[in-house]
């Protein structure tokens, strides 16, 4: 038993440009994740003004918070595309960054709620430019005996920052305001909005300075793109790629459905925006401290396996949600959550990874963070809708898609590692 141990966690190569790629999305996470808990905070505010468009506060959350998952999606598959048609990744990059610390920056004037709607959808925008480019790189800078370690990797850093601002976002927000030195008072909102402004700026800088392209991308540019819904194999009767991107769409509307709810769910556990943050975090943590380990575990024995066991994991964690009546158990429910996901996420990347020809990366693998992000978006809209007939009903309906996603993968989709390891028996050295 020791011996897997030690196969699992120790060091393997990982290329420096993954690492600072890495490092930076961990930093864009953190100003980015901030704003997923300090929006709702704003827009229930009071500074906000304007036309709400006669909907309540939940829908008109979940609508700000869902556009920019809609836009960053639908723009993926062709700034993915487009990536592979140049055989560039980096500009694409750093495009991104640049229109996420400008949009971020421009919450400080935003008033009313056309603004936020109008500067939410620019920072979708700007994202579809960097995840699908961010992606391939890792991708291309990966081989098949180690794409899920480097992937995991990728992630658990991304992740950090993702999970790191729910924990602090609201806590910036409640101390506030502050005073700088130079006297200017600088109220929370403010605050947490040049928090998220620097971040940017700062992975904005971290690229320019230490990711470069592989010189593979530019020799392989121009591959064939197309992507297939059913399989051209007759093996199964949905392309193994389009399913998974499926999953993940169901996936992700599942763990999302928890943004939308932060007022119902702490008048229902009462409880503060800090506990709130806190579960929201939850989620993050569980994939902070399993991605790497889970992926580089797949790299061994396989990636359907741990990709069906989380499918079929995220089933009890997302019912438990709208049940639960402790702060407590929320925390828990949400961490188990995450324990689901991160079983899926790395293995979904690196099985496509497998599948994708040199050249393919940003097309092939835009479906899965494509329809991440779909899921994302649909999450916080459809649990604003949902929650009018009920606190359950959102997480009863995010059960329903876990259901469905767990089968469709156990029926769609086959193994792509040649040799696997076999699995460890608890007691065997």
């Amino acid at each position: 038993m020791r011996g897997v141990v030690d196969q699992l966690v120790a060091p393997f190569a990982v290329d420096r440009r993954v690492l600072a790629l890495a490092g930076a999305r961990m930093a864009d996470g953190i100003g980015n994740s901030f704003l997923i808990i300090v929006i709702p905070l704003y827009v229930t505010s009071g500074i906000v003004s304007g036309s709400a468009f006669g909907l309540g506060d939940s829908l008109i959350i979940g609508l700000i918070l869902s556009l920019f998952g809609f836009l960053n999606s639908s723009f993926q598959p062709f700034t993915g595309r487009l990536s592979d048609r140049l055989g560039r990744r980096k500009p694409f990059i750093l495009i991104g960054l640049a229109g996420l610390a400008l949009t971020n920056a421009a919450y400080v004037f935003a008033e009313t709620y056309v603004s936020l709607l109008v500067i939410r959808g620019l920072q979708g925008v700007s994202v579809a430019f960097i995840i699908p480019s961010s992606v391939a790189l890792v991708n291309e800078l990966a081989t098949t005996g180690d794409r899920g370690g480097n992937m995991g990797v990728y992630n658990t850093f991304r992740l950090i920052g993702f999970g790191a601002g729910p924990a602090v976002a609201g806590a910036v927000v409640n101390l506030g305001p502050y005073t700088l030195p130079s006297g200017i008072l600088v109220n929370g909102f403010d605050a947490a909005f040049y928090i998220a402004t620097v971040a940017a700026t700062t992975s904005y800088a971290v690229v320019t300075v230490l990711v470069s392209d592989p010189e593979s991308t530019a020799a392989n540019a121009g591959a064939d793109l197309s992507i297939p819904i059913l399989d051209r194999s007759g093996t199964n009767l949905l392309d193994p790629i389009f399913t998974l991107g499926v999953a993940s769409f169901f996936m992700a509307t599942s763990i999302a459905l928890f943004a939308t709810l932060q007022p119902q769910v702490n008048a229902r556990l009462e409880q503060g925006a800090t506990w709130f943050g806190l579960q929201f975090a939850a989620f993050i943590i569980a994939q902070v401290a399993l991605q790497t380990p889970i992926g580089r575990a797949c790299d061994l024995y396989g990636r359907r396996p741990f990709i069906v066991a989380g499918m079929v994991f995220l089933v009890p964690t997302t019912l438990a949600q709208g049940f639960i009546m402790s702060s407590v158990l929320m925390f828990l429910a949400r961490l188990f959550q995450g324990i689901a996901a991160a079983m899926v996420f790395a293995p979904s990347l690196a099985l496509a990874g497998d599948l994708a020809g040199e050249g393919e990366s940003g097309s092939k693998l835009s479906i899965l963070t494509m329809a991440f992000g779909y899921g994302i978006a649909a999450g916080p809209l459809s649990s604003g809708a949902l929650v009018r007939f009920d606190f359950e009903t959102p997480f009863v309906f995010g059960t329903a898609l876990a259901v469905l996603g767990a089968i469709l993968v156990y029926t769609q989709v086959e193994e792509t590692l040649e040799t696997t390891a076999s699995m460890p028996i608890v007691g065997s050295d």
